[in-house]
């Protein structure tokens, strides 16, 4: 299979899962802007009207964490149970093992193009202008893209293996709603090592950081931990790519037998 063939096989894929799954409910592509705006419903109620918080202009600081926090966390649970959902095609069929956590991932990002065209309308709505800090959004979804990318296949690889390792990510998962910052500011955090530490150690609590800081404060994102970041999960991207390739008759039995 040739590089153009397999991000071919990959996309088809993709678009068929997107297709399938908008006929599935009632109603359909429109679920994809529903869902995330349901939940920052819940947490707007519950922090907002219930517990009072202090965060200026708090729905907008909420909604563009929990619209990229969901980007993340529901791709990489999906990507998880990729391998063992395919189970009946690799028992068969000898196909890259990256190919269908990637399908998984390229259908989530789909999904979100729609839900990050609906956090810029909400943002020019509430009175924010697009101006040249908006630009390093691009950036910015790129690294979260790779990081997504690292993420799902070792994700998939560990729920291969156990399947238990789907609970521990959805736990994972669980723990980063509340690390990352996505309903409460970080600076809010007093002592300055313990929050530059968490920004350093939770790459997922520093892109979140990093879109607010561009979409709502005007604010230029940190380049040198950003290049770092992005370097850092290149070499994974590679080293996990390569280890899947190279195992692929290993995963292929656990998926059939396990």
């Amino acid at each position: 299979m040739t590089l153009k063939q397999y991000f071919s096989l990959v996309d088809t894929i993709a678009r068929l899962s997107l297709k399938a799954e908008a006929r599935r409910y009632y109603f359909g592509f429109w679920w994809w802007v529903i869902e995330p705006l349901l939940y920052v419903a819940v947490f707007y109620i519950v922090f907002e009207r219930l517990l009072g918080t202090r965060t200026p202009d708090f729905l907008m600081f909420l909604i563009v964490g929990k619209f990229t926090f969901i980007w993340f966390s529901k791709t990489v649970n999906y990507a998880g149970n990729s391998l063992v959902a395919n189970a009946g095609l690799i028992g068969r069929m000898d196909l890259p093992k990256t190919l269908f956590p990637l399908a998984v991932i390229l259908e989530c990002t789909y999904r979100q193009t729609a839900v990050f065209a609906l956090l810029g309308m909400a943002l020019i709505l509430d009175g924010y202008r697009p101006n040249a800090y908006w630009l390093w959004v691009l950036p910015l979804i790129c690294v979260e893209a790779l990081l997504i990318v690292v993420c799902g296949f070792v994700a998939s690889v560990l729920v291969c293996i156990k399947r238990d390792f789907a609970l521990l990510i959805n736990l994972g998962m669980l723990f980063l709603l509340f690390m990352s910052g996505v309903f409460w500011d970080l600076s809010a955090i007093s002592d300055q090592s313990t929050q530059e530490a968490l920004l350093f150690w939770n790459p997922v609590a520093f892109l979140l950081h990093s879109f607010r800081q561009v979409l709502l404060w005007q604010q230029t994102p940190d380049l040198t931990h950003l290049m770092g970041l992005t370097l850092l999960l290149g070499c994974a991207l590679g080293l996990v790519a390569n280890g899947m390739a190279r195992y692929r008759y290993y995963l292929a039995q656990r998926v059939v037998t396990t």
